[in-house]
């Protein structure tokens, strides 16, 4: 059974069928493909929107979860991932974990014989994109010859977004303060797969004729090394970048918000904002996934 680590183990097909059946069972319900099923559920960082739409999901497919918090399990801390992999996989039929370290993931999904989800690491954060991609497909119908444009810091999300502009193959303008940039090692991946990938320190030329504007906090949680935030300033999505996007364009931002900082308010709680569409499409998005790793 496939894990879930990052968008760019998926192929195209793969990506487009998580999307589909997210809109769809949004529609109709899902069938309770978990039945009898036991999901652990590691959160070594605090969480609301993907705990809550995880646990409910899996209780909405007729699953069952248990939950491990920052409190009661840190991974490698008291014995080793492989250890750990190995007993959690005689019991559960799926782990979920949301912690810090990428290669913590990585290596407990290299031992697990049971699947393994990406909710979120300091490198990237698939689930949410997935989320956002279907929150897009919802409002615009399709990712052909749409233009996506990010305003901030270049953290998790972003990460995951960069993989998803390869895979469908969309315009993806990065604006971000000089010197805070993607992983080199991502950006040399991507740009060789999808030459419509562009870092751009002017916000103005970023937003121009964007479908969606997309911000996220410019602190990631458990950032140790923060910029400050003045730098940040030129690159807040307010009624001047979204008055240079398309007509037509929306809004999105992963939550929690920080008005008056990366967005304003007015933008935020304006027409063209679909984040909490984008929020409950997390629920939908995550059935998706679990259906993929579980199929």
């Amino acid at each position: 059974m496939p894990n879930f680590i990052d968008l760019k183990e998926l192929t195209t097909e793969d990506l487009i069928q998580i999307i589909s059946l997210s809109i769809k069972w949004k529609s109709t319900g899902a069938p309770k493909f978990m039945k009898d099923k036991q999901a652990v559920l590691i959160f070594e960082k605090p969480s609301l929107r993907t705990r809550i739409s995880f646990e409910v999901g899996i209780n909405q497919l007729g699953g069952n979860s248990t939950i491990l918090n920052e409190k009661e399990m840190q991974l490698g801390q008291r014995e080793t991932i492989e250890d750990t992999a190995r007993v959690l996989e005689r019991y559960a039929d799926m782990i979920v974990i949301r912690c810090f370290g990428h290669n913590q993931m990585i290596n407990f999904a290299n031992t697990s014989n049971v699947p393994v989800i990406n909710a979120l690491t300091d490198y990237s954060h698939p689930c949410q994109v997935v989320a956002d991609l279907v929150t897009i497909k919802e409002h615009l119908i399709d990712f052909k010859n749409k233009k996506i444009a990010w305003f901030g810091d270049c953290n998790n999300v972003l990460q995951s977004w960069i993989e998803a502009s390869v895979l469908l193959d969309f315009e993806l303008n990065i604006a971000c303060p000089e010197g805070v940039v993607p992983h080199q090692e991502t950006m040399t991946w991507a740009i060789k797969k999808n030459n419509k990938i562009k870092i751009m320190h002017d916000p103005y030329l970023a937003a121009d004729g964007a479908n969606c504007i997309i911000t996220d906090t410019w602190t990631s949680m458990g950032d140790e090394n923060i910029s400050p935030e003045k730098i940040f300033l030129p690159f807040q999505v307010n009624e001047n970048i979204m008055s240079l996007a398309d007509k037509n364009a929306i809004f999105m931002h992963c939550l929690p918000a920080y008005r008056g900082k990366e967005v304003s308010k007015d933008v935020f709680e304006g027409m063209q904002s679909v984040v909490f569409d984008e929020a409950e499409n997390r629920l939908h998005a995550q059935k998706a996934i679990m259906h993929y790793c579980l199929s």
